[in-house]
């Protein structure tokens, strides 16, 4: 295995530079990163703030520890919101895990609608491909979508010039976007990269040009029609897949921040009793006064629920906000 290839598959924890954009930090924050990796990221600028803070006011430091009971009060505070964080994030998770809790029939018209497509795709594909996960999903609609791209060059004897340039520039645009929408080894390394691929193509446009084009003959062709129909079905299928990955995402949010929360509670419970109790470390760490660094410990942790929260709702917004804009109805 190549330094290349190893350096991609850790992209889910570090932010590898892409051959083609370069080094895109702010995409790997939003979308790339693994949530864990984010947030010991946000943690740890968290815990370097506070040092730093140290640093350069030891004496004011020192003396709001140890004279008032401001630390105290925002300890307190920060106990009582990841109590109350804790119990929002499990009733969201409950409510989006309350979808799978219906009646019978429900289930039924859920699982008949999801054959139905199944068949659909096998019928659509030329080899009857049924794609069960989104890298053979978008392996398959890519060369459908491709192929019934190219079947519209076949009926242009006769039309005009100007319509058969149309058709060509079409026909080539469709072709670029289902290769790259295909092209799912190049995203390997990165868990949300397969996913963000198809949530990302942009198949809305590519709908309302086909019907433009369609519309401006005097009779429409079924091939039309053919490459319609592909890009209906994907996006049924990517909407399916994006419900999948909400409710992943919504679940992972909440198990993490019920592991994190309870250590977290804990911990701050513990350093509210030492401080009021004046239990203080002695001592110095590199010219720094023990209690300090004690502090901005207790500071981070007391922080980690809420930037666990952090790290996973930057990523489901901007899903959110992105394929807003990616289908047959836009806010642009």
């Amino acid at each position: 295995m190549s330094f290349d290839w190893r350096a991609i598959e850790l992209r889910d924890w570090f932010p590898v530079p892409y051959e083609t954009t370069g080094f895109a930090l702010k995409r790997w924050i939003l979308l790339d990163a693994n949530r864990l990796a984010v947030t010991g990221a946000l943690l740890t600028s968290v815990f370097t703030t506070f040092l730093l803070l140290s640093t350069f006011w030891t004496f004011e430091i020192q003396t709001l520890l140890t004279d008032t009971r401001t630390v105290q009060t925002i300890l307190n505070t920060l106990l009582s919101g990841m109590i109350l964080l804790v119990s929002i994030v499990v009733s969201i998770n409950s409510i989006v895990l309350s979808h799978d809790i219906t009646s019978v029939e429900n289930q039924e018209n859920r699982i008949q609608g999801a054959i139905k497509f199944r068949r659909n795709l096998g019928d659509l594909t030329d080899n009857g491909e049924n794609p069960s996960n989104p890298s053979s999903f978008l392996r398959a609609m890519s060369k459908t979508i491709s192929a019934r791209a190219q079947e519209l060059t076949k009926e242009l004897d006769g039309a005009e010039q100007d319509f058969v340039e149309d058709i060509e520039e079409f026909v080539t645009s469709v072709s670029e976007a289902a290769e790259r929408l295909g092209a799912v080894e190049e995203t390997s390394g990165a868990e949300f990269a397969v996913l963000w691929k198809g949530i990302g193509f942009d198949y809305g446009s590519h709908i309302e040009r086909s019907r433009t084009l369609d519309s401006s003959r005097e009779a429409s062709t079924e091939r039309f029609d053919d490459l319609i129909e592909a890009f209906e079905l994907f996006a049924i299928g990517k909407e399916y897949f994006k419900t999948l990955y909400y409710t992943k995402e919504v679940s992972q949010l909440s198990q993490t921040l019920l592991v994190v929360a309870l250590p977290a509670i804990l911990f701050n419970a513990a350093t509210i009793i030492t401080i009021n109790g004046r239990v203080f470390p002695d001592g110095q760490i590199l010219g720094i006064p023990v209690l300090q660094p004690f502090i901005a410990v207790a500071f981070t942790i007391s922080f980690a629920p809420y930037l666990v929260l952090t790290a996973y709702v930057l990523r489901l917004s901007t899903v959110a906000r992105l394929t807003a804009s990616r289908g047959i109805f836009s806010l642009d």
